[in-house]
């Protein structure tokens, strides 16, 4: 049973980072915002919950044209938009910084290899929730020094940008299932796992992200 569980926790956590990758990566399609429409919420009340019905009531009241204009505005702008979604900007305060280059490292000791069809840099959200949504397989250690060191340290100054900016309206739910759920991740990886100082080079079947 436990393990059942574990493997359905796993499975979940994937499933909602590549959610937010999904969101923060292009403009939600149609078919993502249907199926985010008719989600199953559960009834207990929490910080979760309340994002996942944030999210269910925007993208039912959602419009195409105004979701593709609202990413626009916010994430591409003329010359750059509202919101950056990228961690070195949130961390350093300018792109392609040391956070950017420690991400690049640690990539490789993880044995990812980038796709030559990504032209953003390594640490923009998306990219980041896909790894976190591939490691979700590995020992607990593995994600733990990945979250910590590249995702825990800006989640939440990404959020708060997104909730700042005057062009967001569907993000501003999503940024509220950001900070919940990136919230629950860093309570679980405030715990005291055991790892070694540096990443495992473990990370198996994994040749690429996107």
């Amino acid at each position: 049973m436990g393990v059942e569980n574990n493997n359905e926790q796993a499975t979940l956590r994937q499933d909602i980072y590549l959610l937010l990758a999904s969101l923060f990566r292009q403009a939600p399609a149609p078919e993502l915002i249907a199926f985010v429409a008719e989600l199953d919420i559960e009834e207990s009340e929490s910080a979760m919950q309340k994002a996942w019905l944030a999210l269910k009531q925007a993208a039912v009241e959602s419009d195409q044209e105004a979701l593709e204009d609202e990413y626009q505005n916010l994430f591409i702008g003329i010359g750059r938009g509202e919101v950056m979604l990228f961690g070195s900007w949130h961390m350093a305060g300018a792109l392609m910084e040391k956070p950017l280059a420690d991400i690049r490292q640690d990539l490789q000791l993880l044995g990812f290899e980038r796709s030559e069809e990504v032209k953003e840099p390594e640490d923009h959200i998306a990219a980041l929730c896909e790894v976190m949504a591939m490691l979700t397989e590995e020992e607990s250690a593995t994600q733990q020094l990945f979250f910590n060191k590249h995702l825990s340290p800006w989640f939440e100054s990404l959020a708060t940008q997104i909730e700042q900016a005057k062009n967001a309206k569907f993000y501003l739910a999503v940024a509220q299932l950001l900070r919940a759920f990136g919230t629950v991740e860093q309570v679980q990886f405030s715990k005291n796992v055991k790892s070694k100082t540096h990443l495992k080079i473990d990370v198996k079947n994994v040749t690429e992200y996107e």
